[in-house]
């Protein structure tokens, strides 16, 4: 009797196809009955996890990588899908995309299938050792950048006449890269280029006083941000590199030299704008060609760029923009990637406030009118996986009066995070070099160059802020 007893059981036990770790779903779905401070509530059965926002990462290019080494004795190495990673997010802790790749957090598109309408493509997970493919789509929630806030406001110290040891110090904590050509800075946003009389702390002014590193003459600008605008600027310490560099950044036509790897490595660079836009595009990536002209307001004394007309009859400048959505519609608002191919005076802000119809937050030159309206509107954000609607949960203790995307007054969210340029210090000499060989030391060294730079505190609140909707 035992003994059958004990066959009933374990007949029971075997038919048992659930795991403790994942229950099967209750039958009914209706009211239960909570208990909180001793007293009793009837309401509704608690939901489940909701899908986090996802961080579309541009398809992969293939190898080799700018700025990275993808040959070793002469053999291409493959690039797995967590150096993919991290190459993208370069300046991100190793520990932080190792614990999304174990989370099975990282996920990609799946090929062949159909896009439903107002909803994202089907997606897979995939491991850290999975071999990218050209054109492969990753995606990964927006936590992977996520970032701790300083309280204090990062900005540049009080300015004077001339630059103090406060504004020296600063100056130098910016600094990314240093060698004998360049000087890659992180520009923090609210401190102009150039300077005229009544600005003292102006970029070209500490860094002739903070960035002279020995040489008699402080390093010179090479290309310009806006003054309300943050990231990487690239400055010349010699007169060498910066008409090389000058001569770089022009738009002209340039022909083809003597040397292979310098063609390649000029057709390498690029930039690379993360910025926070009112509305989203409708197409999720493009390319924009509209031609820039300038017009003069207030008897001269103020200066505007428009978009040229077709009729040809004002001066124009040819300005061409690549663009990206980076991820879904938050409060009104979503983050775009932005590559320029040209270099024009506002030509970013420019393209994406006429020629896209959603400009950049905190660009009231360009987008005063929308930002009245967009205050005003009540916003209805919908899931890109479900496509219900869902709503902002602030997130405690964040302060977010710091020019956020919730504050009254939001600062400029524009900010260069990217930038891949050729080795200057090693095309100066091998572009002068008349022997027949260079020294071992000065041909180990990359041909190109790639930095990464962090954003500033008010757009790290609003990015924040993103991810505070559904995780």
């Amino acid at each position: 009797m035992w003994r059958r007893s004990t066959r009933v059981l374990c007949r029971h036990v075997a038919r048992r196809e659930y795991s403790r770790v994942c229950p099967p779903p209750a039958k009914s779905a209706g009211p239960l009955i909570r208990v909180s401070n001793h007293v009793a509530r009837l309401g509704p059965p608690k939901e489940g996890p909701k899908p986090r926002q996802l961080l579309s990462l541009p398809p992969f290019p293939g190898h080799p990588l700018p700025g990275k080494r993808s040959h070793e004795g002469g053999v291409v190495s493959r690039v797995t899908a967590v150096s993919w990673v991290k190459y993208y997010f370069d300046g991100i802790y190793d520990s932080t995309i190792q614990s999304h790749f174990k989370q099975g957090l990282v996920q990609m598109e799946c090929p062949g299938m159909i896009e439903k309408e107002g909803q994202m493509k089907p997606m897979r997970k995939i491991r850290p050792s999975e071999v990218m493919e050209v054109g492969a789509r990753v995606y990964v929630p927006v936590s992977v950048v996520e970032s701790r806030v300083s309280r204090r406001f990062d900005c540049i110290p009080s300015g004077t006449l001339y630059p103090n040891a406060d504004e020296i110090e600063y100056m130098q904590r910016r600094v990314k890269y240093k060698d004998s050509a360049i000087i890659v800075l992180n520009k923090p946003p609210k401190l102009p280029v150039k300077g005229n009389l009544p600005v003292h702390n102006s970029m070209d002014a500490l860094a002739a006083a903070a960035l002279s590193y020995g040489n008699n003459k402080g390093p010179k600008l090479v290309h310009r941000l806006d003054r309300e605008s943050s990231g990487l600027h690239l400055m010349g310490r010699t007169k060498e590199s910066v008409s090389l560099l000058q001569w770089l950044y022009t738009d002209f036509n340039k022909g083809k030299s003597s040397c292979q790897a310098w063609d390649d490595a000029c057709e390498a660079r690029y930039q690379r704008y993360w910025a926070l836009v009112i509305g989203s595009p409708k197409e999720k990536e493009g390319l924009i060609c509209a031609p820039l002209s300038k017009v003069l307001l207030d008897n001269g004394k103020t200066e505007r760029v428009i978009l040229a007309h077709q009729s040809g009859l004002e001066a124009s400048q040819k300005a061409i923009t690549q663009y990206r959505v980076l991820g879904p519609t938050i409060n009104g608002c979503s983050w775009i990637e932005l590559r320029p191919l040209t270099s024009r005076k506002h030509q970013l802000r420019v393209h994406c406030a006429e020629a896209l119809g959603t400009p950049i937050v905190g660009d009231y030159k360009y987008g005063w009118f929308v930002h009245r309206r967009w205050k005003q509107m009540p916003h209805v954000d919908v899931e890109p996986t479900s496509g219900l609607p869902y709503k902002l949960r602030r997130p405690a203790g964040l302060d977010v009066q710091k020019g956020s995307v919730l504050s009254k007054v939001p600062l400029l969210h524009l900010h260069c995070r990217e930038l891949v340029l050729p080795n200057i210090a090693k095309f100066l000499l091998i572009l002068d070099q008349k022997l027949d060989s260079l020294h071992p030391a000065v041909s180990s060294k990359p041909d190109i160059l790639r930095f990464v730079a962090s954003m500033p505190s008010h757009m790290k609140i609003s990015w924040n802020l993103m991810s505070s909707y559904l995780v």
